[in-house]
């Protein structure tokens, strides 16, 4: 028998993140039979709890919830900032802690007298970041090792997320420069927000309880 209870449909992130951040729903009070079972199922719903979650690329879920698929998801402010989805951000679940740096070789000097080469997936932070320094940038867009850029010659310095700072590290690599911390974050649809407005201010209550800092 079907619940009359409007379902809340919540974009996860593939992956270890997505996973922990299940666990934080589950633990708020909206949990889903079968989603932690090793499966190629990518939806899994609740009807008595109104929710129903599916998996879907991290890159991915602002995507579906700006254009509706999803009510709320969550992805990380790397891909916020990036892309700058029409969304509403929610709440910082303060996982995924990274920071968005500028990294380079050890002991590197900027010469202002020439454009600074910039290698990067996200170019519009990148952009931003120098704009405001009103730093002239040649952004050299790449999917791949960013770390191996400086290295080659490619570039002066790159703009990528940064963990541990091993992988700069172990390739006589540094953080020059942190842009922003990055962290998780829960979004919404802004239809959604509003016609589906009770049942996603509780769920963001109960999911406000159980952040850890």
């Amino acid at each position: 028998m079907n619940s009359s209870k409007p379902m809340i449909n919540v974009a996860l992130p593939k992956g270890r993140l997505g996973e922990k951040v299940y666990d934080l729903f589950e633990t708020a009070g909206y949990p889903c039979e079968g989603i932690k079972e090793d499966s190629r199922k990518l939806i899994f719903e609740n009807p008595q709890a109104g929710i129903r979650y599916f998996w879907v690329k991290p890159s991915d879920v602002a995507i579906y919830v700006e254009r509706g698929a999803a009510d709320i998801g969550v992805a990380g402010k790397d891909i916020l900032l990036e892309y700058q989805p029409d969304i509403y951000e929610l709440l910082d679940l303060n996982m995924g802690k990274c920071r968005m740096a500028v990294a380079g070789p050890k002991n590197f000097r900027d010469n202002t007298g020439r454009t600074l080469r910039v290698a990067t997936k996200f170019s519009n932070i990148a952009l931003d970041y120098y704009t405001s320094r009103c730093r002239e940038i040649d952004i050299i867009k790449l999917q791949g090792s960013i770390e191996i850029a400086p290295i080659l010659g490619l570039s002066d310095v790159i703009v990528d997320i940064v963990e541990t700072g091993t992988t700069l590290y172990e390739n006589n690599l540094e953080v020059l420069e942190t842009i922003v911390p990055i962290s998780a974050r829960l979004i919404s649809n802004k239809v959604s927000f509003k016609f589906k407005n009770r049942e996603i201010e509780s769920l963001v209550k109960k999911i406000r309880k159980n952040i850890k800092e």
